[in-house]
């Protein structure tokens, strides 16, 4: 099919990286009702978060090398087909092995769009011009992660857990549409990697000791976010008695945290270097961390005790996250490869630490802040390991 334009317009390729960061943080508020609905364990129930971080991980992996190889149109267009039949999975399962089913495919199609959204951007406009649109693409990921989990929570409410796949299944079609009419076919390259290839250059990628520990410390802050969106739902509907809305709402206090952090990050970090913002950003996290095991400690559980620290940890995780990735990235010559691995290696821990850290809370609800601070002292070894 020709297509009417030589360019991918911005809001389409807005639309395409924000579509499954969208259908990941929606569906925390609803897990406690999904637990009631499908008489269901939480365990069982946090698998349709973390298994979408899983499928998240392994699909960005292959999207890269498959859309070399085969074009980034055909691998968008199937992939957002696959988003689109998760979602309807999801809509209509009767049971939560389909909801999980469901999930994994919503994962699998998805996790195309965050990726060959920016890839078209520098194709289109060069790498250099290309800096401007990318900054865009990051800030509509960071605001739909932040505002999803609060729609979620009113969607749930007013219109029962099946409406945030509805809404996925929607935004799906949109970007599958707007593909079919606006996105170019691509030229592919006359030098094809092999897949031999492209492992060989993940693996030297991660031979880089600088490289391996700075990814380490990236990924263990945050990991310990997505462990606490796994958590925080049951302890708020289990704990609190609040609901979906509740969470949502007190939820955009640690998104706001993250918000000022990274911009904060983004004006002092030229002046004060890498080697400043990281171990201060961890630091923060630590406190944050230690603080929620104390009030928890002191005065129980309760919205200020779960959510203000928590907000204080993002905001410690948006000084020092893009310092540490920027350190991890620029210390091997391959970017591309970096980053990808990088992406690989966050949501491959997060999603197993996100699904560890529910059972140890079944012990006592301060492993969730115990957890936090064990991750954020890795984290600072990681950071010094790096530097030697």
């Amino acid at each position: 099919m020709s297509t009417r334009t030589k360019t991918a317009p911005m809001p389409m390729l807005l639309a395409m990286a924000t579509a499954s960061p969208v259908a990941l943080n929606i569906f925390a508020p609803v897990m406690p009702e999904l637990a009631e609905s499908f008489a269901a364990d939480p365990f069982t129930v946090q698998l349709g978060f973390t298994l979408y971080l899983l499928t998240l991980a392994i699909g960005q992996f292959l999207s890269g090398p498959l859309a070399d190889r085969f074009g980034r149109r055909p691998v968008l267009l199937w992939g957002f087909i696959i988003h689109i039949l998760g979602c309807l999975l999801g809509a209509l399962a009767t049971d939560i092995a389909q909801l999980l089913v469901g999930r994994i495919l919503q994962a699998l199609g998805g996790c195309t769009g965050m990726l060959l959204a920016r890839s078209i951007l520098v194709q289109q406009h060069g790498r250099d011009q290309a800096a401007g649109y990318l900054g865009y693409i990051t800030l509509g990921i960071a605001a739909s992660q932040a505002i999803a989990p609060t729609l979620g929570g009113y969607l749930n409410l007013t219109a029962g857990w099946t409406s945030v796949f509805y809404l996925s299944l929607v935004m799906g079609c949109m970007v599958w549409l707007a593909a079919i009419w606006y996105l170019p076919e691509d030229e592919l390259s006359s030098e094809k990697r092999s897949i031999t290839q492209v492992f060989s250059s993940y693996r030297e990628v991660l031979r880089n000791r600088q490289y391996l520990m700075m990814a380490m410390s990236s990924t263990l802050i945050a990991s310990c976010f997505f462990t606490f969106i796994t958590s925080a739902p049951f302890v708020v509907a289990q704990n609190l008695t609040g609901d979906s809305a509740d969470y949502g709402n007190w939820f955009l206090m640690v998104a706001g945290g993250f918000f000022a952090g990274s911009m904060v990050a983004g004006k002092t970090s030229a002046k004060l270097g890498v080697n400043r913002m990281i171990p201060a950003g961890h630091s923060l996290s630590l406190l944050a961390a230690s603080l929620m095991l104390i009030m928890f400690l002191l005065s129980g559980v309760s919205y200020f005790s779960l959510f203000l620290p928590m907000a204080l940890f993002t905001f410690g995780r948006g000084l020092s996250q893009p310092s540490a990735q920027s350190v991890a990235i620029g210390s091997v010559a391959s970017a591309a490869t970096a980053s990808g691995m990088l992406g690989f290696i966050q949501l491959l821990a997060g999603s197993a630490l996100a699904q560890i850290t529910p059972l140890l809370m079944q012990i006592n609800l301060i492993m969730l802040p115990v957890t936090m601070i064990l991750a954020v002292v890795l984290a600072l070894l990681c950071f010094y390991q790096s530097k030697k």
